[in-house]
């Protein structure tokens, strides 16, 4: 179905590999296109409950194709726009596709992570390296700026300051130093890498309801950016409401008490409580 995308959905995991191996996996337009259409096509499956992101070969993405040379970054000279307000970044689709996905996405990062091959795993909720991956947040070498709305992510994932030094120097780092900062989970030997992945999408898929965690990945990821914890009561509080009477919050109970591996009934795709997506909804209170 994709040209520069594998889709592989094996036992409710889906594993996305990026698939230029050959370019260690440089992004390109149609990469970009090709893994919004995934996870568009990711949250309307319920037979997925995990999804993996990792790149062919020795590489993760070395980050924008830059066979255009000195022309790579002139979107205007291409796109033809009236003015810079009609531009929309590449990268920043992509990051708000993944930061809309109704499934947990978890980075395998097996190598090179560079550009928009490190920013486009700022969404995803766990970040595991091999200890061969190497990052860089490179845009001020290149002359332009963070792009894929880093401004916002990164700096919530490791604090200002260690997303300042990365940026203002745009110097590449090791998984180790990724670890000390508070980037990534773990590192691992390249063999160990998608097991100890599919290991973490394992316990999630077996144990948890869809509907549980679709919810709660989008409570944590908006209430980053309200001001007051009454905002996570407004939602909170409907939420439980909806859950509290649902045929899952039957199936977790009954099954703890009987001892036995839950079979939660709930599908994001259908039943998601009224409330969502409550963003949307300017009148919520």
């Amino acid at each position: 179905m994709y040209k520069y995308v594998l889709y592989d959905v094996r036992d409710r995991i889906l594993t996305i590999t990026l698939n230029r191996p050959e370019k260690l996996n440089a992004y390109t337009w149609d990469m970009r296109d090709e893994l919004i259409d995934a996870f568009g096509r990711a949250d309307a499956d319920d037979d997925v409950r995990v999804i993996i992101v990792t790149g062919a070969g020795r590489g993760f993405c070395a980050g924008m194709d830059l066979s255009s040379a000195g022309s790579t970054f002139d979107y205007a000279s291409r796109q033809k726009y009236a003015d810079a307000s009609e531009h929309r970044d590449g990268g920043g689709l992509l990051t708000l596709r993944i930061f809309e996905s109704l499934k947990p996405v978890i980075g395998a990062i097996n190598g090179p992570a560079v550009g928009v091959g490190v920013t486009m795993t700022l969404p995803m909720d766990i970040r595991l390296a091999s200890d061969n991956a190497r990052f860089g947040f490179v845009f001020a070498r290149r002359g332009i700026i963070t792009e894929a709305c880093s401004s916002w992510f990164l700096p919530r994932i490791v604090g200002i300051s260690q997303a300042l030094e990365w940026t203002f120097s745009g110097r590449l780092f090791s998984a180790d130093e990724a670890l000390r900062g508070g980037f990534v989970r773990s590192v691992h030997a390249p063999e160990d890498l998608l097991p100890a992945a599919n290991q973490i999408a394992r316990e999630i898929a077996d144990n948890t309801s869809a509907v549980s965690v679709a919810l709660i990945r989008q409570m944590m990821w908006r209430m980053l950016g309200e001001d007051h914890p009454m905002q996570a009561h407004k939602v909170d509080s409907p939420g439980m409401y909806y859950t509290g009477r649902s045929a899952d919050a039957k199936e977790g109970v009954t099954s703890f008490l009987e001892k036995r591996p839950p079979q939660f009934p709930g599908r994001p795709s259908t039943d998601m409580p009224p409330f969502f997506p409550w963003w949307k909804e300017r009148s919520f209170k």
